[in-house]
């Protein structure tokens, strides 16, 4: 029986573009560490904790014989984590380190999917991996629209305008609901902090508009058709990938 520990940090889309990769990298068991707000969304392995409740960032520094008591107990260990990375090698764990940016001109998804391929190819032979990022959810009724006007970044976020004429036009055929996270300023906006449980919300949308942000990949990877707004980043590497998605360039703010 294989155990195997996935390191996976990153923000909400990097997460949810390696999903195929992280899927096809199952093990007999398997673990994943991740961001905490990516934990809810690491439901197909058998655990998934948060990096800073791992105690990955103590190696090296504070007392940790609890943390390398629990990395001895994988047969493998995969990590895309710089944190610590000394220190795992001078333990001599049974650990590959991958890139976590991907090359310029391949997509982030296809990136993730070759490098998880190349270990297949070195352990169990050739595996079929998924192209598309897939979120399972309960099925449910389509009936409105989602609008996320708002990413990580000002210069991610195509002018509020924009977002004001496709609910618009949105609204002539169903209900358009905004959406918002926590620290977003959007009065009246729909909240739903647990990403696991949002993506199932967002499961019922017949379509969603938002920029380049961790929630349009949400949105993608649950089936939903997702129009994505990019104004700052290349849509060629971190576009949205699902059953129905288009991009949109703009420009200005």
């Amino acid at each position: 029986m294989t155990r195997r520990l996935l390191i996976r940090p990153g923000a909400i889309g990097d997460f949810i573009l390696s999903l195929p990769a992280l899927h096809a990298l199952k093990a007999n068991y398997t673990e994943v560490w991740c961001a905490e707000q990516n934990v809810p969304l690491g439901k197909f392995a058998d655990r998934a904790i948060s990096l800073g409740t791992s105690g990955l960032s103590r190696l090296g520094l504070l007392p940790a014989d609890d943390v390398v008591a629990r990395l001895n107990g994988f047969d493998s260990i995969i990590s895309w984590s710089a944190t610590g990375r000394e220190e795992l090698e001078r333990l001599e764990l049974p650990v590959t380190f991958l890139k976590a940016l991907p090359d310029p001109g391949i997509h982030a998804t296809a990136f993730y999917n070759r490098q998880a391929r190349d270990i297949l190819a070195q352990t169990s032979g050739a595996q079929k991996i998924t192209w598309n990022p897939a979120i399972r959810c309960p099925p449910r009724p389509r009936t409105f629209a989602a609008i996320h006007p708002f990413a990580s970044s000002a210069a991610k976020r195509a002018p509020m305008a924009l977002f004001e004429q496709h609910a618009s036009r949105l609204a002539r055929h169903m209900p358009v609901h905004w959406l918002a996270g926590p620290e977003e300023d959007l009065p009246g906006a729909v909240r739903i902090p647990d990403l696991y449980d949002l993506a199932c919300w967002l499961a019922g949308a017949k379509v969603y508009v938002g920029n380049d942000s961790g929630i349009s990949h949400l949105a993608a990877a649950v089936g939903t058709p997702t129009l994505a707004l990019f104004s700052a980043t290349r849509p060629t590497e971190w576009a949205p990938r699902g059953i129905a998605h288009a991009v949109r360039l703009v420009t200005g703010t």
